[in-house]
């Protein structure tokens, strides 16, 4: 196990001692390091979101950690999320932003800039450029969500980027069901959803070689909303967005919820990369099952829309099958049936996209 920094000790026993004003000096001698080094430790946990009452002289409480986000914390959970890959883990580069551009843009950067860069992940509390599929804005805001990139390349070329979306989403309801034990399901191909409202977005780009012309690495881009913040987006965005937060309220509604254990965004974000890295090395037929059997578009009447700037018009159809590369297979009312590996499709019935 890794030392633990002095940082790291303080925020683990005021956690475990939360509730109660433990004074600075008995934390200094549990870390054994001066006064001084506690309060600058304190000083950092409140700039990483923790809220934290008290002085030097008077001791400290810890009011609530749930919103804090350091690069200490998240590499910590990272490692620890699935044993048996921290090694592997441990050889990704990893850079944490309060307020960047675009997680994925970033990635774009750093995989410009350092050609022979093949593991990375980014994380970022708020984007101002955010992205979606087709072009759209991905709202990012702060105190709200969380926001990833992980850049996956394989050793092969990457010939079937759908699949690597569709392994993602399974990956990032498997770690929300881990953490806060939530029934997600998918909308092909891209978005998560829960008690019908999308609570995540995930946009695969490709980064391609110049000279050969073929992609080597993937960046998988993840938007995680968290918490309802309804003030900040558009009425048409404000109609599908959900939040983790208000879905486990509805699902703890009426249950006992004493001693339920919180998640914040620090150790979700870590589990959700920890996971996708994960599901890249796994048998996709069985990914693919998993993927089929989490999606709520099965069967169901949908209106296709094609590929923005392509001429044709939407059509009604049925969702029938999902293929081996991710693609949607819809039964048009002729019986005849088309396989769509891009567009975008909406519930007959639902105004949601």
């Amino acid at each position: 196990m890794e030392k633990q920094t002095t940082k790291e000790k303080v925020l683990q026993y005021l956690s475990q001692n939360q509730g109660s004003v433990v004074s600075g000096q008995q934390i200094a001698e549990l870390c054994g390091v001066s006064r001084a080094a506690i309060w600058k430790a304190i000083n950092s946990l409140r700039e990483d979101g923790c809220q934290i009452s008290g002085t030097t002289n008077g001791g400290y409480e810890l009011l609530s950690s749930d919103d804090v986000f350091s690069k200490e914390l998240f590499e910590k959970y990272l490692y620890n999320a699935v044993p048996e890959l921290s090694d592997e883990l441990k050889k990704y580069r990893i850079d944490c932003f309060k307020k960047i551009d675009s997680t994925n843009t970033c990635a774009k950067r750093f995989l410009s800039e350092n050609p022979d860069m093949k593991k990375g992940i980014i994380v970022a509390e708020c984007q101002t450029a955010g992205r979606g599929r087709l072009g759209r804005t991905f709202y990012s805001p702060s105190n709200t969500g969380i926001y990833l990139s992980v850049i996956y390349s394989p050793d092969e070329i990457i010939t079937q980027p759908a699949t690597i979306t569709a392994f993602s989403a399974v990956a990032v309801c498997r770690a929300i069901k881990k953490l806060y034990n939530i029934k997600t399901s998918i909308k092909w191909i891209n978005d998560i959803f829960a008690n019908g409202k999308k609570i995540v977005g995930i946009l695969t780009e490709g980064f391609t070689n110049f000279e050969s012309g073929q992609i080597e690495s993937a960046i998988i881009g993840i938007g995680i909303n968290l918490k309802d913040n309804p003030d900040v987006f558009p009425d048409d965005v404000k109609k599908i967005v959900g939040s983790i937060a208000a879905t486990k309220s509805l699902s703890e509604n009426g249950a006992n919820s004493q001693n339920q254990q919180i998640v914040g965004r620090c150790e979700l974000a870590a589990e959700v990369a920890a996971q996708v890295i994960k599901i890249m090395d796994e048998n996709p037929a069985e990914v693919l099952k998993e993927y089929k059997e989490n999606s709520f578009l099965i069967g169901t009447e949908v209106t296709v829309f094609p590929v923005a700037g392509n001429s044709e018009k939407s059509y009604r159809a049925k969702a029938v099958d999902i293929d081996e590369n991710a693609g949607l297979v819809v039964e048009l009312p002729d019986g005849t049936r088309k396989t769509l590996s891009s567009g975008e499709v909406s519930l007959k019935s639902s105004s949601f996209v």
